[in-house]
């Protein structure tokens, strides 16, 4: 069977496409036909480099998935333009189609996952989860919620613990590689603007904090890469990039939006999502305890290299690298059209720079 096409709009997945999408995914038998179908848009403003649209399908011949998610580039140019620079639509689909077997865990079903390499034209078919929980940024997650997420993360870097520093696997960006050049370089003209939009959502020393870290970036992003074991990295990992099931029931957490996939130490997850994804005063509560969950389940799955002193200082270090890196790139470079993706922004920077002021980021930038 031949590989589908990728469609330039949604208005080009239609029912034709989809009957071969699901047929090759083996979601439907050769009998069973897609007639029909209606789309809608979710998740307007969240996903700034990507849009997500709900199918929902009815057959002829058979059964097959009620719905399903479809995934496309953003209609920005802007946004377009920086998820080719950074290589981040290339990374998304190469990890569904390469990686996400060997992840094993924390995924969701992918029936189609295909991209021109060195373009913004993507598509990504996955199944539809929206019987799940979604959580958004600006509530942030409730307790139980971010101990689960600590688990599943654990799992993932678990599953590939000082096994990416590979040749095969060089293609991902790493801590201390040339995306992270890149960003380093562009931080002191980007900063100016970021501080010019959200200055004024920043705690006191925030905007002091930033100006001394943006001349840095590259350097703090190289001494965590040097100072810890290797696994692999979502580098967005936050609760608008994850569905949850019923704790009582056992469910797993699922995590979406692999785009910035990338190789380096754990910690830069497990301080980006505690930073950004949870009321501050909750975070100040209960995070020593959440990195002691994570810490727990990455001995239980197996990893000895590692001790739980080693996951918090990594931890208090990593308040400095994505969260903080993160909120200004997007804030100062990205097209920010709709009010919900300012305020994301906005309240993503709030957290993650007090987060960083928390943890003693001055006396860090200083040593």
């Amino acid at each position: 069977m031949t590989t589908p096409s990728i469609p330039a709009t949604i208005a080009d997945a239609d029912a034709t496409w989809l009957t071969d999408v699901l047929r090759g995914s083996g979601a439907i038998d050769a009998a069973t036909t897609v007639t029909s179908l209606s789309t809608h848009q979710i998740g307007e403003g969240v996903g700034l480099m990507g849009e997500l649209y709900v199918a929902t399908l009815t057959y002829d011949g058979g059964d097959g998935p009620a719905s399903v998610v479809v995934k496309l580039p953003s209609t920005h140019e802007e946004n377009r333009q920086q998820g080719i620079n950074l290589g981040m639509f290339e990374a998304e689909c190469r990890f569904y189609s390469e990686l996400g077997e060997a992840t094993g865990t924390g995924l969701p079903a992918i029936h189609l996952s295909i991209i021109e390499p060195g373009t913004a034209d993507f598509v990504i078919v996955m199944e539809d989860l929206s019987h799940l929980e979604m959580v958004s940024q600006s509530e942030g997650m409730r307790l139980e919620q971010a101990q689960a997420s600590m688990r599943v993360l654990a799992d993932v870097h678990a599953a590939w613990w000082g096994k990416v520093q590979t040749p095969d696997l060089e293609w991902i960006p790493s801590l201390d590689g040339e995306r992270i050049q890149m960003v380093d370089q562009l931080l002191p003209q980007i900063y100016p603007v970021f501080t010019g939009g959200f200055a004024d959502r920043l705690p006191d020393g925030g905007v002091e904090l930033g100006e001394a870290w943006s001349t840095r970036y590259f350097e703090l992003m190289s001494g965590l890469a040097a100072r810890s074991p290797w696994t692999l990295l979502h580098q967005d990992y936050r609760v608008e990039n994850m569905l949850f099931g019923d704790p009582a029931a056992g469910d797993d957490v699922v995590i979406i939006d692999w785009q910035g996939l990338g190789r380096g130490p754990g910690a830069y997850d497990v301080a980006y999502i505690l930073g950004g994804s949870m009321p501050v005063e909750l975070r100040r509560e209960h995070e020593r305890d959440l990195v002691a969950i994570y810490h727990a389940r990455l001995v239980e799955r197996g990893v000895t290299d590692f001790s739980a002193e080693h996951a918090w200082n990594d931890y208090v270090y990593a308040h400095l690298l994505g969260g903080l890196a993160v909120s200004v790139f997007t804030g100062g470079t990205l097209d920010l059209s709709n009010e919900r993706g300012r305020d994301l922004v906005g309240g993503m920077a709030a957290r993650h720079f007090t987060a960083a002021l928390d943890h003693g980021g001055f006396g860090i930038l200083g040593e």
